[in-house]
C-alpha cells in the first residue's frame, strides 16, 4: 500500500523505529506491543475512507490483527485521505466512535513570530532530570478525560521511545526553560529530509507568553541547519488554537487528516 498522505507518512516514522508495521495490500497494521494503550500506535490504516459495508469488516480486522478487550481496550482506524474525506461514518458514530480531525501543516522555511519570548532558554535535552521534567509537563498538559495515573504510564512509555530515537541520532527532544524550570517542550525527528514534530506542549503556568512560538521557531532552524531537514511537518487538532501559533512561524495547512477512535469506558 502506497501512502499519499504526508501526515500518515510521517506518523509511521515512529512505529517503524521500534514497533510493527505490516502491509496487507489495501490496509496497514500498526502495532506497538510496548505501549498497548497508545491508540495511534495500535491502529489500522486503510487506503480509502469507510463505505457502508466497512463497519463490521474493519472492526473484525482490528480484533484479528490487534486484539480485543480486556487486553486491548480501544479501536482506531485511519484512512489515506488528503482533503478531509470522511466516507460513511454513521454506523461508527452509533457505536460510540469519535472523529479525529487533524490539520497537517508543513513548511520549507520559517520566520520569527511576532509574539516571541526573548527570555526562554531552548536546548536539546540530555540529562535524566530534564526528561523527568518533560514527563511531568506532559501529565500537566493532558486532556482531563485521561486520569493522571493512566496518562503518566502511557506518556512514560512514549518518552522512552523518543529518548531511544534521540540516542540513535534520529532526532532531538527540546526543552524551553525559564528560571531553570521547564516551561515547554517538543520533539523533532527527521527521516529522508522530512522533519516531524511531536507533542508540542507548554505548561499551563507559562501559556500565552510567546514561549511556544519561540520554541517552534528555534527548533525548526536547528533542524534545517543541523539535522538535515528540508521540510518540516506538524499535525495538529483542527479545532485547537495552536495552529495559529504554527502559522505565525511560517507553517501552512497542506492536508486534512481523518481517523476514528473508540475506547472501552467500562460499560462493556
Amino acid at each position: 500500500m502506497t501512502i499519499r498522505s504526508l501526515g500518515y507518512q510521517t506518523d509511521l516514522f515512529f512505529p517503524r523505529f521500534d514497533a510493527e508495521v505490516t502491509d496487507r495490500g489495501d490496509y496497514m497494521v500498526v502495532r506497538t506491543p510496548s505501549n498497548p494503550t497508545y491508540y495511534w500506535g495500535n491502529f489500522l490504516l486503510f487506503a480509502h475512507p469507510p463505505t457502508e459495508s466497512d463497519f463490521e469488516r474493519w472492526r473484525t480486522l482490528f480484533v484479528d490483527e490487534i486484539g480485543s478487550p480486556p487486553q486491548v481496550k480501544h479501536q482506531a482506524f485511519g484512512w489515506d485521505g488528503m482533503k478531509g474525506e470522511v466516507g460513511e461514518l454513521v454506523a461508527f458514530f452509533n457505536a460510540g466512535f469519535n472523529l479525529e480531525d487533524s490539520i497537517v501543516l508543513a513548511t520549507k522555511t520559517v520566520s520569527r513570530p511576532e509574539k516571541y519570548n526573548e527570555d526562554v532558554q531552548i536546548r536539546p535535552l540530555t540529562e535524566d532530570w530534564e526528561w523527568d521534567a518533560v514527563l511531568e509537563n506532559h501529565v500537566s498538559c493532558r486532556d482531563e478525560i485521561h486520569s493522571e495515573a493512566s496518562y503518566r504510564s502511557y506518556s512514560a512509555r512514549q518518552l522512552a521511545r523518543y529518548r531511544a530515537m534521540s540516542d540513535a541520532g534520529l532526532g532531538c527532544w527540546f526543552g524551553g526553560f525559564l528560571g531553570g524550570r521547564l516551561a515547554a517542550d517538543l520533539g523533532l525527528f527527521v527521516s529522508d529530509g522530512i522533519g516531524r514534530f511531536q507533542q508540542v506542549g507548554t505548561h499551563p503556568d507559562f501559556r500565552r507568553r510567546g514561549i511556544c512560538g519561540a520554541l517552534v521557531h528555534q527548533c525548526s532552524e536547528y533542524a534545517f541547519q543541523r539535522m538535515g531537514a528540508e521540510k518540516l511537518v506538524i499535525v495538529a487538532d483542527a479545532h485547537y488554537h495552536a495552529t495559529g501559533i504554527y502559522e505565525s512561524v511560517g507553517f501552512r495547512a497542506v492536508e486534512r487528516q481523518m481517523g476514528i477512535t473508540w475506547w472501552n469506558d467500562g460499560s462493556e
